[in-house]
């Protein structure tokens, strides 16, 4: 039993090792609110400015001291089918549109992507967006970044995600240290800018925009202080939106059970003292969105069978799936638990993240990626969520990148220019380098008489414009980030020109992306598909509207977002009290 306050909240635990007395009376509650936020991340965010908006007491509960979770690290962009961002900027697109494209895409065989809540996401774009930007919120059209499958019937290849504009770190105040940042980046480029960026050697504008990043970056120096940009641009504004209506933000503050005897009725958080708790009443309800498990080891062995993947995950360092249990104690479904958001990442030879390879790398041109047989098992223009889930699926844990001269000669690896090659690299293996073939795959633990056969196939395949086993470079996305110099397919270049080079990769991830059964209102489910009274669920503590799929860039954060927004909704029009 916990010690502390644990015995004076009159409310049953959702989880069984903790215990309390079971009668319920209403003086027993430290504190009564209407809505309790547990976790700070965009959906979070939006559902506390929606909720004080609908004239709600609202608590927001973030178990890290720093603000922004997940969302806040990430490219900061959201996928919102006929959105008026971008019909401003003189795109045209529609809610049938993008109906279209996700029926095509997923079908209705996926409980957790069911037509139903597939139209509650399109419906809630709307009002949701319209709500942010009265609040403040800047976005602008990321034109000419297409969905991950814009060869589908409704897909667009110019389309369809927005992003929130930068702003200087100093316009958040008090706040400016508060922001959960992406460890080791600090380059102020944009989610969509990094294609032209990439191409900096090869195109004027690539050139024009390496002069655009250069100019920032001197701003940032002269002005003294920094740029926030991508996922922390967005929280950055978002956090500004909550401050400017009061909202009560609470870090450190780690929710330990889920309360009540008929569905949830609040919370137990611990206290600042070691062995003390304090329990909040949630008159509305209790809305989960403190994220996924991807930094749980347990949890990852347990559904995933993975053993280092909390390791390969760059998600917030609080993202341990703590509630996910209590909740499914208490009867809640869950669902794609053998998911998270994949991404294609390699390791420094300390075992820590180096860095993620999709799609800056693997759309360009001159590379290959192939399993311990030396072949090919995927396309490796697709999405980084794609290639993730052929990495487990088709043996290519590892797998390993492999390139020749013109890789390195033309194009970045990571945030290091073309043409340079950091002696750590070399030095500590991280990447191998040879004269030939067979000697490369000697040093990777390749088959070298299989690398050999998928390279010959793979450049007969670049000459001809044509890839027979992956169609690799057949839609708009494949050559998002691709060269437009190499012909005739530009994501497709021979591996001919010595040395050649080799990076192991492993499937990392931004998220996980399994978790709580809900209903189009943002309800958690039990296993009988009825509403869990009072519990609402968004972002990546609840199972994908899009099931196994990503639709395009943005998609969990929009999703995460507009679920937030009508759990909040859902809750303004109850009679709950």
């Amino acid at each position: 039993m916990l010690q502390g306050r644990s015995a004076d909240c009159q409310a049953t635990s959702l989880i069984p090792t903790i215990s309390s007395r079971s009668a319920m009376t209403g003086d027993v509650w430290d504190e009564e609110v209407d809505l309790v936020v547990i976790g700070s991340g965009g959906g979070g965010l939006v559902a506390a400015i929606e909720g004080v908006r609908s004239g709600m007491k609202v608590v927001v509960l973030e178990k890290n001291e720093k603000i922004g979770g997940s969302t806040a690290m990430s490219g900061g962009i959201l996928w919102l089918p006929g959105n008026s961002v971008m019909r401003r900027a003189g795109e045209k697109d529609s809610i049938a549109e993008g109906r279209r494209y996700l029926d095509n895409l997923i079908g209705d065989r996926d409980p957790a992507s069911s037509p139903e809540r597939r139209e509650a996401f399109l419906q809630g774009i709307g009002p949701m967006l319209t709500m942010l930007e009265r609040e403040g919120l800047r976005f602008y059209a990321c034109k000419g970044y297409p969905d991950y499958y814009d060869e589908e019937l409704g897909g667009r290849p110019q389309g369809r995600a927005i992003g929130a504009h930068m702003i200087v770190s100093g316009a958040l105040g008090d706040d400016a240290g508060r922001l959960q940042l992406l460890p080791g980046w600090n380059m102020p480029v944009a989610t969509d800018e990094f294609a032209a960026l990439s191409r900096a050697g090869r195109t004027l504008k690539g050139k024009l925009m390496a002069l655009r990043v250069a100019g920032r970056t001197l701003r940032q120096k002269l002005g003294g202080h920094s740029l926030l940009y991508r996922g922390a641009a967005l929280q950055a504004r978002m956090l500004l939106a909550a401050r400017k209506l009061g909202i009560d933000i609470r870090t450190g503050q780690k929710v330990v059970a889920l309360l009540g005897k008929d569905g949830v009725e609040g919370v137990e958080i611990a206290g600042a003292e070691s062995g003390t708790t304090r329990c909040i009443r949630a008159k509305r309800g209790v809305l989960l969105a403190a994220g996924g498990f991807s930094r749980n080891a347990d949890l990852r062995r347990r559904f995933q069978a993975m053993e280092a993947g909390a390791d390969w995950s760059m998600a917030n360092p609080g993202d341990t799936g703590d509630l996910l249990e209590q909740a499914r104690a208490r009867g809640a479904s869950l669902v794609h638990m053998d998911q998270s958001w994949w991404v294609p990442v390699s390791l420094k030879a300390s075992g820590q993240l180096a860095g993620f390879h999709s799609p800056q790398e693997m759309q360009k041109p001159f590379c290959i990626a192939v399993n311990r047989d030396g072949e090919r098992f995927v396309n490796e223009a697709a999405s980084y969520m794609e290639i993730g889930q052929a990495m487990r699926a088709r043996g290519g844990v590892p797998a390993w990148i492999i390139m020749e001269a013109r890789h390195r000669k033309y194009y970045p690896w990571g945030t290091v220019p073309p043409r340079i090659m950091p002696a750590s690299w070399l030095n500590s293996g991280y990447m191998k380098r040879d004269d030939t073939l067979e000697g490369l795959a000697g040093q990777c633990g390749i088959d070298p008489i299989g690398l050999r056969r998928t390279v010959e196939r793979f450049n007969a395949f670049a000459a001809a414009g044509h890839d027979a086993d992956f169609r690799r470079g057949a839609r708009a996305y494949d050559r998002y980030q691709a060269d437009p110099r190499v012909k005739p397919n530009p994501s497709l270049g021979p591996l001919s020109q010595a040395p050649f080079y080799a990076v192991q990769i492993v499937p990392g991830d931004v998220g996980t992306a399994g978790g709580l059964m809900a209903d189009p209102a943002g309800r958690a489910l039990d296993s009988a598909g009825r509403p869990i009274a009072g519990l609402y669920v968004c972002g990546n503590a609840a199972a994908p509207v899009f099931g196994a799929f990503y639709p395009g860039p943005g998609a969990s954060i929009a999703a995460s977002f507009v679920f937030g927004y009508l759990a909040v909704r859902h809750m303004a029009g109850s009679n709950r009290s």
